[in-house]
This record gives structure tokens, C-alpha cells and sequence, in this order.
């Protein structure tokens, strides 16, 4: 490497040259000439490294000038070229550590370099290079979950492959057979290929349905059905079926909503692939089948128990193999959903309920599908009657049932609510035109206080039931809502209570709670601030999203906010969600009760920054949450 300093004469040429490339084209004029004052000017003979791993901390902040630098590891196919105008290694800057890769200049080269302290100094003055390095969260959260990886001992390969294509994971090609064929052929191709099962296809290679060894047990061995039989007489038609460029983690959540063991994918129409539950990761003692199946048999709350444990331990194990926080938090909940409809069903079969239409409605994290490792239980019920006079015989009966199931849940691992807001409450406990009633006093006339604590109710999904009940009652909310801008500013001004805990000097300001000293409240000073604002924002614009992100991106294209601030919302909100989720996980590897109080000095660097970056994203949509509808 040969390095030089600029010129003066040379400052603004510097300047315009770097004015051509993204962030230093916004740039203040001022701070961009400070930057260009202090650069040098390095060569690199192509093939040169430029900077490695060994080399401890990166003294330099690099700009490629001239020609391409590769960044990558040993394998060929994880390099990535740097072009002119493109910048490295922040990550390690920004986390004080090393690189992970090895820079080497593809071609000769030359490269700006400006000293880290000034790259540090650059990052206070200028708002706009603070914002290049630091709000592209999803790159940052990439690394910071690798070193989660590396903590748990647990880690896969660089690419987990919950992330990777289906497609990717596949190692043989599909075991098929036309329709027609007979069982004894079909059979016998399983077994000569040593597979589970087999796809039947048309005349054009589109998949018609599958056969697994289970369903051999239960539809040809049982009802001692003649090997001659055409296998689409006990073939499951119209399989679900997935592209070949979907994800793991989509296959994961498809098979554990629909508690089967494979999928069928499809390229062009055509079968492509089978893929099964242990392509996808190997999870020691259990798997989501399995817990699936687990709760789908279970034949008393015992059994159930035992469930609610292998969902709590599937999760830690998800959590260390780096699942990300939204898949997570999905898969919890959908898990935790069989969980309570199986408790449901055993309940249901031993109460003599009457003959109307009721649903279970889930509310607050459960409704939202965002339960992390420490939740308790938040539930309602809304029925109809046929007649006036039934209606509080029919509560009474329902109150009974819930209050079963209320204590099942808690004998689950789903605590009692504290605030009381459970099925069993009579207060929950209402008709549909009891809910419109309840709904239209909040909006209209409800106080402060009164819409904090009635805040959750506007998050139910429907659980269990006559489903159409709680849709019916969604569909109302959003005709009721709009235009009702009293109502709107009333739930602003409670999201703005809540401030995202950033002091004037951008530090963490930290609780002085006796209970909980020097932490911060991850769930009601970090997710919640996210949680309000998303749910404003979809009750203002209409959308039947529960779901936090979902809320978020829904709304943001209906009330056309520009959609990189509606994905920095979205990565800021998921980044705070999985700190949840690792700080639990954390405390119950000790022995401790998961809680949500962080005490930010044991975070690592790089997750320090991110969470600053996180909540400085809070502001920003508190902002403007506040401009849209606190006037």
C-alpha cells in the first residue's frame, strides 16, 4: 500500500468526486469539506489485501476511488465486490471490533482514507452520514445475530438455513408417480428410493397430491385396502404447495399452522421438490411436529402441561439457532394458538354449553401473534343469542367454561392476567351488540385513563369458534372509527406518554425503580412505543392487521408514508423484540423468571448502537404519529 495525503489544491476536486455517490451527495458542504481535509489517498496493486481479520481494530474508514476491492471469506460464491464510491468495513467500526472478512483489491486501486477517530467525529457532526451508517438495521441485526449464534454454541452455517431458498436445501430430486398408478407400485417406489412419501402428478408434471408413510397406516394398512387400488383414491389431494425460492422459515410456519410433516414445491406449476421437517434444522428431542402432535393428542390438561413446556424449550433452541425475532414470536404464538384451541376442545366436550354461536378472542401480544418468552394470558368471548331473555343464562354457562379454561392456561405456563382481562370476567364476557355497545363508549366517550387500559381490546383476533362473530365486529370497528378524530387524538396523546428512554445526550436514560435498578423496560419503553403507534395508524386508515409490522406496512402504504421509513420502523421494532426475547432467554438459563428489564451495560457494542438507533426510530414515528393526529 502507498498512501499520500491530499493536496490542498486538491480539496475540491475531492469534494466533487465525492459528491457523486450516496451519502456524501446530501452531505452538508461544510462537513463534507472537514471529511475531505482529512482524507489520504492509498493504492493497492490488484490482488493486494487491504485489510483482514488479523489485523486487530480497523484504523481507517475506506472509500473506494478507483477500480473494486472484494470482501468476502474462503468461499467463492460470499464475495462481494465494492465498486467506486462504496464504503467498508462499518460494521466493524461502528462495534469497535475486527473485520469478519478480508478485503482485497480485485484490480489496482485507490481508496480514500479517513482516520477512525474522524470517522467517529464525522458520525456526531453529520446527521446525514450518521443516518447511512447506522439506520440500515437489517445489516447490522445480521451481525449482531451471528455473535448470538456464536454465544449459544449452536450456530449453523453462515447462511442459517431457516433463510436459505427451499430449493437450496434440497439433495435429491422428487419421488413421483401418475395418477393411476397402483398401490403396490407407489409403495414400492418408497421404498426402493428410501423416502417418506411420495407425490402423484398429472399428465404435465403438476403435482395432484401426496402420500406419506402415515397415511399408509391409516387409509391402506387399517381399512385392509387391495394393493391394486389407484393411489388417488387415499392420496391427499390438492396438498399445499410452496414455490421453490420460499424460505425455510415460511415452510416452518406453513407445517406448524397446518401440523403436517412435508410440502410439496412447485416451479412453473410443475412439482419441483418434497420437502420434509428435517431438511429443514435438526432440533435436539423435539420439533415442531412434534409439539404439534403432542397437543393435538393430548387427552387432559396434564398432557397439555407437558406441551406448553416443549413449546417454551423449541423456542429457546429456535432462539439460539438465530431465528429472527418475527418468525420467532410468530411461531410462539401459533403454537401457543393449538395449545389453547386443544384446551378449548377438551373443556368444551365436558361443559353442557347452549346452542348459540361464541368465539374465543385472543387480545393484546397473543391477538397481535407477537408472544414472547414471558406472557400471560389476555382473552374474551362474544357471543349471541336468540332471545333477550337468555342472555345472562347464556353468560353464566360461557363465564363457567372460561373460567376452566382460564385455569387450564395457567396451569400451561400462561398466567392468570393481573389486570383480570379474561374470558372469565363478566365484563369480557359480552354479546356482539354488547362489544359495539363497549367499543362505542371507548370511542366516543372514553377518558385517557380509560383508552390506556382499554388499549389491547382493539388488538383481538378470533381463536376458536364462530370466527365470523369477531370478523363482523372488526368490519364495524374500522366503519365506526373513521372520522372520529377526538377518538384518534385521544389514543396519540397516550402513545406520546410513553417516551423512547434517549437522553438530550443521546445516552439511555435508565430506571430508578428500587425492583429494577439501572435497566430499561424493553417491553413498555421499547416495543410498546411501536405497538401504539402501529395500531393508531390501522384503526386510523381502516386495516384488519393485529400484527405490529404488519400494521406498520399496511398503514404506511394506505396513509402513503414513504417506505423506507416504514422499513426502519418495521427492523427497529423486530431488533427490540428479539433483545426480549435473548435478555428471557438469558435469565431462565440462570434459574431467573424472564422479565423485560435490560440493563444496557450488558449489551455488546454493536447491540448498544443498534438499540440507540432503535429508539431514535421510536421518535421519529412517535413524530409522526403526533403530526398525523395529536392536532
Amino acid at each position: 500500500m502507498t498512501t499520500a495525503a491530499i493536496a490542498p489544491s486538491l480539496l475540491a476536486a475531492t469534494v466533487q468526486d465525492l459528491r457523486r455517490h450516496a451519502p456524501f451527495s446530501e452531505m452538508e458542504a461544510a462537513h463534507l469539506e472537514w471529511m475531505a481535509g482529512r482524507l489520504q489517498l492509498a493504492y493497492y496493486p490488484a490482488g493486494a489485501v487491504v485489510l483482514e481479520p488479523d489485523a486487530g481494530m480497523p484504523e481507517w474508514f475506506y472509500v473506494v476511488k478507483q477500480g473494486s476491492v472484494e470482501a468476502g471469506g474462503a468461499a467463492e460464491d460470499s464475495v462481494i465486490k465494492l465498486l467506486a464510491g462504496e464504503c467498508f468495513p462499518l460494521g466493524a467500526l461502528l462495534a469497535g471490533r475486527p473485520v469478519a472478512n478480508q478485503f482485497r483489491a480485485a484490480e489496482d486501486s485507490f481508496c480514500y482514507l479517513l482516520a477512525a477517530a474522524d470517522f467517529h467525529a464525522l458520525l456526531e457532526q453529520s446527521a446525514v452520514f450518521r443516518d447511512f451508517c447506522t439506520r440500515r438495521i437489517a445489516s447490522l441485526l445480521e451481525q449482531s445475530q451471528k455473535a448470538v449464534q456464536s454465544e449459544y454454541a449452536l450456530r449453523q452455517d453462515e447462511d442459517s438455513r431457516l433463510e436459505r431458498s427451499l430449493a437450496s436445501i434440497l439433495s435429491r430430486a422428487p419421488v413421483s408417480v401418475p395418477r393411476g398408478t397402483p398401490l403396490s407400485l407407489a409403495l414400492q417406489a418408497m421404498h426402493d428410493e428410501r423416502v417418506g412419501s411420495v407425490a402423484i402428478t398429472d399428465e404435465a408434471d403438476r403435482p395432484l397430491g401426496i402420500l406419506t408413510l402415515k397415511d399408509v397406516l391409516s387409509r391402506v394398512t387399517l381399512p385392509g385396502l387391495p394393493l391394486e387400488t389407484p393411489i388417488e383414491k387415499v392420496m391427499t389431494a390438492e396438498p399445499i404447495a410452496l414455490p421453490a425460492g420460499a424460505t425455510a422459515r415460511e415452510a416452518l410456519l406453513i407445517m406448524a399452522r397446518h401440523g403436517i410433516h412435508h410440502l410439496l414445491l412447485v416451479a412453473d406449476g410443475r412439482l419441483a421438490g418434497v420437502i420434509s421437517e428435517k431438511n429443514l434444522f435438526a432440533i435436539k428431542r423435539m420439533s415442531v411436529q412434534g409439539v404439534t402432535n403432542a397437543i393435538a393428542n393430548a387427552a387432559d390438561t396434564e398432557a397439555l402441561k407437558r406441551a406448553g413446556r416443549d413449546i417454551a424449550a423449541l423456542a429457546h433452541s429456535l432462539l439460539a439457532q438465530g431465528m429472527q425475532a418475527e418468525t420467532l414470536t410468530e411461531l410462539i404464538a401459533t403454537l401457543n394458538d393449538h395449545l389453547t384451541r386443544r384446551l378449548i376442545e377438551l373443556e368444551t366436550a365436558a361443559c353442557a354449553l347452549p346452542a348459540v354461536r361464541w368465539c374465543w378472542m385472543a387480545l393484546g401480544s397473543e391477538g397481535r401473534m407477537e408472544q414472547t418468552l414471558a406472557t400471560d394470558q389476555d382473552n374474551a368471548l362474544i357471543f349471541t343469542t336468540a332471545n333477550e331473555a337468555d342472555l345472562e343464562s347464556v353468560r353464566e354457562q360461557l363465564i363457567t367454561m372460561a373460567r376452566r379454561i382460564n385455569e387450564g392456561l395457567d396451569a400451561c405456563g400462561f398466567p392468570l392476567c393481573k389486570g383480570f382481562i379474561m374470558a372469565s370476567n363478566p365484563k369480557w364476557c359480552l354479546s356482539a351488540e354488547e362489544w359495539r355497545s363497549q367499543f362505542s363508549r371507548w370511542i366516543d366517550a372514553g377518558g385517557p385513563e380509560e383508552l390506556l387500559n382499554a388499549s389491547i381490546f382493539f388488538d383481538f383476533r378470533p381463536l376458536y369458534g364462530a370466527e365470523a362473530l369477531a370478523a363482523e365486529l372488526r368490519a364495524w370497528l374500522a366503519t365506526k372509527i373513521q372520522g372520529n378524530p377526538r377518538f384518534l387524538k385521544q389514543m396519540t396523546q397516550n402513545a406520546l406518554r410513553n417516551v423512547p428512554p434517549l437522553g438530550l445526550v443521546r445516552d439511555f436514560v435508565l430506571s430508578e425503580d428500587e425492583m429494577h435498578p439501572h435497566t430499561l423496560d424493553l417491553k413498555l419503553n421499547g416495543s410498546m412505543p411501536f405497538v401504539d403507534a402501529a395500531r393508531i395508524f390501522a384503526l386510523a386508515s381502516g386495516q384488519s392487521a393485529t400484527g405490529t409490522a404488519q400494521r406498520l406496512k399496511q398503514s404506511g402504504q394506505a396513509l402513503r408514508i414513504p417506505g423506507e421509513e416504514v422499513d426502519s420502523w418495521v427492523q427497529a421494532f423486530h431488533f427490540i423484540q428479539l433483545l426480549r426475547l435473548r435478555h428471557q432467554h438469558g435469565r431462565e438459563r440462570k434459574g431467573l423468571a424472564p422479565d423485560n428489564h435490560l440493563n444496557p451495560d450488558m449489551l455488546s457494542v454493536l447491540d448498544r448502537r443498534i438499540l440507540k438507533e432503535a429508539f431514535r426510530q421510536a421518535r421519529k414515528l412517535q413524530a409522526r404519529l403526533a403530526l398525523d393526529y395529536e392536532r
